[in-house]
């Protein structure tokens, strides 16, 4: 549970946002960019993440309904797994390996990462990675992360995965708490 602290240090950074747009060449809509909402939902525990990906929003819980909403990127069709995940683990800078299942989809574009790629500006997982755990405690190799296409944001273009602008994510990485649970919310658009 948040305490009245956290939930007031959240608000204050919410006003220093502005920064927050300028961190990337790309000029994001303003939907996009981070800002306090009330959701309306108080049955979305605080500290909790809910990802609704026909709107292109991760909302990171706040109480009383509040909640920091950020512009995501996700999952292509056919590609996006909704369900109820906790983070397991988080890094800062990951290192990055197409699964298995990329490099037979697209070995065009994924066999030469085959041994992956150290952490850094250029690598797809970008800033700061959250890993999506499933409830047996198993790794999904889903994942909310940065990303270096900034651009992508608002659409659904990745192999599964959240993705939100390198200098959002660094935002979100540092109130998100490992075991805070993520709810990848269905499709319910079928374009």
């Amino acid at each position: 549970m948040l305490t009245r602290r956290a939930f007031v240090a959240a608000a204050v950074t919410v006003g220093a946002f502005p920064s927050l747009a300028v961190g990337h060449p790309v000029t994001l809509p303003d939907k996009y960019l981070p800002q306090l909402v009330n959701t309306g939902r108080k049955d979305w525990e605080a500290g909790s993440l809910h990802v609704l990906p026909d709107d292109f929003f991760l909302f990171f819980m706040l109480q009383d309904g509040l909640a920091i909403r950020y512009g995501v990127g996700v999952g292509r069709k056919g590609l996006y797994t909704a369900g109820t995940f906790t983070v397991g683990r988080k890094a800062k800078w990951p290192r990055w390996r197409p699964t298995d299942a990329m490099i037979r989809r697209e070995p065009h574009k994924y066999a030469r990462f085959k041994d992956g790629v150290a952490g850094g500006p250029n690598n797809p997982l970008g800033a700061r990675a959250l890993y999506l755990y499933n409830d047996a405690g198993r790794d999904t190799y889903l994942r909310i992360h940065g990303t270096n296409e900034p651009g992508t944001i608002g659409s659904a273009v990745s192999n599964g995965c959240a993705r939100l602008t390198n200098e959002h994510v660094k935002d979100l990485y540092d109130r998100v708490e490992i075991g805070a649970r993520v709810e990848l919310h269905p499709k319910v658009a079928t374009a």
